[in-house]
């Protein structure tokens, strides 16, 4: 049997420069591009059935971006990155925006703020005019005295308190699924990158994302630069080559500056999909030179050059790394000379990064810094939080008060904490938002949040006097949907969210774009609650913001002592400091069934879902969930869906492969996993029913978008619990097997786990001894320049 490491789960890519095959075992912390990173790594559990194309958008063929080459024929890498950008790119010209357009353009609008701040902070001011509000208010009434005029009565005097009004709720519009390339593309532009294409030996049907992704004269683009097709999602540099031979014939050599820059992006790219936002300059070298280019160094060079890539240096407070290079005009007195010895030979990593990147990473530092810094000080606030400040949530309340930044850490049972401290922010008065990773996990935290509310709002009545006016409730949404505006509490002319307090929950699942945007969307004043487990799977995109921030310890850290219940909450809590014990489980909540090949994991696996389960612990077979570590093998996720269909909801498969009451999984962004059920078909496409919504997948998007469900990978699943799982670990899944896997796939179980479990003694090794990968950021550095040092301590 072959466990296969597709992109969506089974083992992260590495970062380039890494042995093809190195690495070590399993799958880590790090995640494919729809659930985590993307990529096989060249020591996953058994071999690889080429690049996987899957419907939640993954399907990298590459070990890493410096790994063992697959065949250069194999078109489902291609396809699986043309997924990403089908998922991220534009509708079918309908007049609403998509959620991934929606996203786009908020990005767009990030990055345009960070460079009109940048832009004013260079610009000169003028004295007075740079001025608003208050201090406005005080220049005048200065002026007014000195000209021997009375100044404007009130300015000295604080102002009356205006009354708190409710935002009222934005207008939701439809939201069309994205079905192909941006509206925007005409049809000429995309037959004119489809002929480039056809003459160079490329494949036609990248032409619309070929056209999307270098923009304006794609097709002359392409004339001139052949390289510029790795642009292009799922093209690997081998392919590119081969278009580039055929464009340029004798021109296209390997030491062709437009190749090497062309790679040196790639590569970038690449290992953005794993998890890093930047390279350290010896890695990318080295990958480059894996890569045939000749001159790796140049290579780098040219895309610094270009614009194409940046560099940094990163101080560094390790003993033993490398001082810093000295550059040629800090020793001709230049403008970085500082003239001190000991700084000059502070030691410093060399790191090289994609702009997208490194404007999210630094505009994330910023939005932080602001948030930690603008909170007032000594103004008695905190002392009206003090009469919530009781039980488990005593020390998070406190927190809170008195810090613009606080970091929470636990595991399920820790969200009754932020239960209390939302009904306690919400009793003062306070505009409350709360944003979880899933539609799941936004349901759970809402029904745990009303019974506290309606306490608070009782406890209120009997003590507050009459006529006090009535408290704002919190309103709870996930990140996506407050990022793109389709949930949440609105936004002021500003663009900033009306919100006093924002707490993010699954904190370990934010990227760093997104993480970036929340900070940007906050106004001065407010507080921002990250809370999450951090013995999760990481995020999806690139970045690992809140293990960043938990090493950066640049504001408080309130660790609950608040421990998930029972058996399966005690195996888990075990699970996360590397013990695999044994628990007492008398009602049967953990089951451990044996099995000695993937034919008979198959087997147990629906024995369990369809009979076992249902019969014995009273949990329906709608309601427990399969999880396993890869896509593909004998007994991966195609496998187990096809064996669980076939027993549970037997069809023809007339849409599509689907059946009505199919359970299955809707991507409609990298990262984001719905699970639901299949309702029908007709001409507008397949139609679903994810998360209690109902959603239409065009036809030709649900190949790529929708999957069946009763088996899902541990990506899929973060952010999700269901009443009972099925984890099933085949012989030869061995490899693919980590800690924070283990963690995750165990954690999704409220009442009950089964475990088909034929992996023998490499599972407690996997806990014991495999922990997540480390990915290369810039965020901790960046923090720790900004946040003052007794802040930080």
């Amino acid at each position: 049997m072959s466990t296969e490491p597709s992109a969506a789960e089974e083992a992260e890519p590495e970062a380039p420069g890494a042995e093809p095959g190195s690495g070590g075992p399993g799958t880590d912390a790090g995640t494919p591009p729809d659930e985590g990173d993307t990529g096989a790594d060249g020591a996953g559990a058994g071999g690889t059935d080429g690049a996987d194309t899957d419907a939640d958008g993954t399907g990298s063929d590459e070990a890493s971006p410096a790994g063992a080459d697959a065949d250069a024929t194999d078109s489902e890498g291609a396809d699986a990155d043309a997924d990403k950008a089908d998922a991220a790119g534009g509708g079918d010209g309908a007049a609403q925006l998509s959620e991934a357009e929606a996203e786009l353009a908020a990005q767009r609008e990030l990055r345009e703020r960070i460079e009109r701040r940048k832009a004013e902070k260079d610009g000169p001011v003028l004295a007075g005019t740079a001025l608003s509000g208050k201090a406005a208010d005080l220049l005048a009434a200065v002026r007014a005295v000195e000209s021997g005029e009375k100044p404007v009565k009130g300015v000295f005097s604080d102002p009356e308190p205006t009354p708190r009004r409710v935002a009222p709720e934005p207008v939701r519009q439809p939201r069309p699924v994205p079905s192909g390339a941006p509206a925007s593309m005409t049809s000429e532009s995309v037959e004119a990158v489809r002929a480039v294409l056809v003459r160079g030996g490329a494949p036609e049907a990248l032409a619309p994302q070929a056209a999307a992704t270098l923009g304006e004269g794609a097709d002359g683009q392409l004339r001139e630069d052949p390289w510029l097709l790795l642009r292009v999602a799922g093209v690997r540099p081998e392919q590119a080559d081969g278009f580039a031979r055929a464009l340029l014939g004798q021109e296209a050599a390997p030491d062709d500056e437009r190749r090497g820059r062309a790679v040196t992006v790639w590569l970038l790219e690449q290992a953005a999909l794993a998890g890093h936002t930047a390279l350290e300059a010896a890695a990318l070298q080295a990958a480059l030179a894996q890569r045939s280019v000749p001159d790796p160094d140049a290579a780098v060079q040219s895309a610094l050059a270009e614009g194409d890539a940046l560099v940094f240096q990163d101080a560094l407070d390790e003993p033993g790394a490398p001082p810093a290079p000295r550059r040629p005009e800090d020793t001709a007195g230049g403008e970085g000379d500082t003239g001190d010895g000991a700084e000059e030979s502070r030691p410093v990593r060399v790191l090289i990064g994609l702009e997208r990147y490194a404007l999210a990473e630094e505009s994330l530092a910023d939005g932080l810094a602001r948030l930690m810094n603008s909170l007032p000080k000594e103004d008695g606030a905190a002392a009206a939080w003090e009469p919530a400040a009781t039980g488990s949530a005593a020390e998070l309340v406190r927190a809170v008060a008195g810090h613009g930044l606080v970091l929470h850490t636990g595991g399920e049972a820790s969200r009754a904490e932020c239960v209390a401290l939302v009904a306690a922010a919400a009793a003062l008065g306070l505009r409350v938002c709360v944003a979880a990773h899933h539609p799941d996990g936004r349901r759970r935290f809402a029904g745990a949040l009303t019974g506290a509310l309606a306490g608070a709002r009782e406890a209120a009545a009997a003590t507050d006097p009459p006529g006090s006016g009535e408290r704002d409730d919190a309103s709870v949404v996930t990140v996506a949907g407050l990022l793109s505006g389709e949930e949440g509490p609105g936004r002021d002319r500003d663009g900033l969210l009306l919100t006093d307090l924002l707490v993010v929950l699954d904190a370990p699942q934010l990227d760093v774009e997104s993480a970036a945007m929340l900070a940007e969307s906050l106004p001065d004043g407010a507080r921002l609650v990250l809370s999450g487990d951090p013995g999760v799977l990481w995020s999806a995109g690139p970045g690992r913001v809140f293990a960043d921030l938990l090493a950066a310890r640049v504001c408080p850290q309130i660790a609950s002592r608040t421990p998930d219940p029972g058996p399966v909450g005690e195996l888990v809590s075990g699970i996360g400091i590397g013990e695999l014990n044994q628990v007492e489980a008398p009602g049967k909540e953990v089951v451990i069934i044996p099995v000695r090949d993937a034919g008979e994991a198959v087997h147990r696996t629906v024995q369990l879902v369809a009979d076992s389960v249902p019969r014995a612990i009273g949990v329906p077979a709608e309601q427990t969930q399969v999880i396993t570590p890869g896509h593909g093998g004998a007994a991966g996720t195609r496998v187990l869906n096809a064996a669980l269909k076939e027993r549970l909801n037997p069809g023809p498969g007339r849409f599509g492969g689907f059946d009505p009451d199919d359970r299955i999984v809707y991507t409609a962004a990298p990262g984001r996993s719905v699970p639901g059920r299949v309702v029908g078909a007709d001409a507008a496409g397949l139609h679903l029913e994810c998360a209690g919504a109902p959603v239409v997948v065009p036809k030709e998007r649900v190949e790529q978008t929708v999957r069946h469900g009763w088996a899902l990978t541990a990506h899929q699943c973060v952010g999700v619990r269901w009443p009972a799982a099925v984890v099933v670990l085949p012989g030869d899944a061995a490899q693919a097997l980590s800690r924070p896997w283990v963690y995750t796939a165990f954690g999704r179980a409220a009442q009950h786990l089964s475990v088909v479990h034929g992996v023998d003694q490499a599972l407690p090794r996997a806990v014991a001894e495999v922990a997540a990968k480390s990915r290369t950021t810039r965020l901790p550095a960046l923090l720790r320049a900004q946040v003052p040092a007794p802040t930080a301590a």
